[in-house]
């Protein structure tokens, strides 16, 4: 093979290597997609038996349709953390692949939790009219966040933009987008709890457009979270760390949804105590999901 043939084959532009599609990573984001997909189909699924005269559809009930949408938004995670693992483990990184990725991430963690959030979250079911007026605004801004963040992400991690740098950080830069979106979908999942046990939310359900609206804004923001991209089979810890982690875990299982939505809350506020506790000085943004 001569030096032209070989830097051709090298250079992640060229026509051949761009469109390369590698079997396992991608059919990982596909299952993303189809996460996603169904999330949306479930909450459409969920407004039109809110809407029926005897208050289910395709034989469930609204409560029901919500949490398939949360269930298919948690296993898009699952399939986003798989393809990405799959590709680095593989060396089968590749600009098609980082695409694909972050357009079935809009749908999956984009547009979907902002379905979910529009119907459910900021619905005027929750006893609050004027979330009718804010609830589209609220959404939108989600989105567009997500989008924003996504896009930044294939920016920063252009390889023109970065041959011959190395990483210096492995932390996300902004609040991931599946970070977010499992944020918005425990939160349905507490909400639909107290809607089974007839507990009042207006005492703090004035709360939820300013979480959501936080929530978008830390997606776009420079405020750095931990990664869990370091860890792998080969990855040590102390012993106290992995009990604190099993007692964790046991929470998790024991208060479902409290604890999920503890834990998504709390990696959220770890990120911006962190921040605000860090020196301030100059911060190269390094590429990061």
């Amino acid at each position: 093979m001569n030096t032209e043939d070989l830097e051709r084959r090298e250079d992640p532009y060229n026509v051949t290597q761009a469109s390369r599609i590698f079997f396992l990573p991608n059919l990982m984001t596909a299952g993303n997609l189809f996460c996603g997909f169904m999330a949306v189909v479930n909450c459409i699924h969920a407004r039109l038996a809110e809407t029926a005269a005897s208050g289910e559809y395709l034989g469930a009930t609204p409560a029901d349709h919500y949490r398939y949408a949360v269930w298919f938004i948690m296993g898009a995670a699952a399939f986003d953390t798989l393809d990405g693992r799959l590709a680095r483990m593989g060396g089968r990184e590749s600009l098609f692949g980082a695409e694909f990725d972050s357009l079935a991430d809009v749908v999956s963690f984009g547009f979907a939790p902002t379905l979910m959030m529009f119907f459910f979250i900021l619905s005027p079911s929750q006893g609050i009219p004027w979330f009718r007026n804010v609830g589209w605004f609220v959404g939108f801004a989600f989105l567009l966040c997500a989008a924003m963040r996504l896009a930044r992400f294939n920016v920063i991690t252009n390889p023109l933009l970065h041959s011959g740098k190395k990483e210096l950080s492995r932390d996300f830069v902004g609040l991931p987008v599946p970070a977010a979106a499992a944020t918005v979908a425990s939160l349905v999942l507490l909400l639909l709890k107290l809607e089974e046990g007839d507990k009042a939310l207006k005492s703090w359900a004035l709360a939820l457009p300013f979480l959501m609206l936080l929530i978008a804004f830390l997606m776009v923001s420079t405020v750095r979270y931990p990664s869990g991209k370091n860890v792998d089979l080969q990855t040590k810890t102390r012993l106290q760390n992995f009990v604190i982690f099993l007692g964790i875990a046991g929470l998790v299982v024991a208060f479902k949804e409290i604890g999920l939505l503890c834990i998504c809350l709390g990696y959220i506020f770890f990120g911006l105590f962190r921040h605000w506790r860090r020196p301030k000085r100059t911060k190269a943004v390094e590429p990061s999901l």
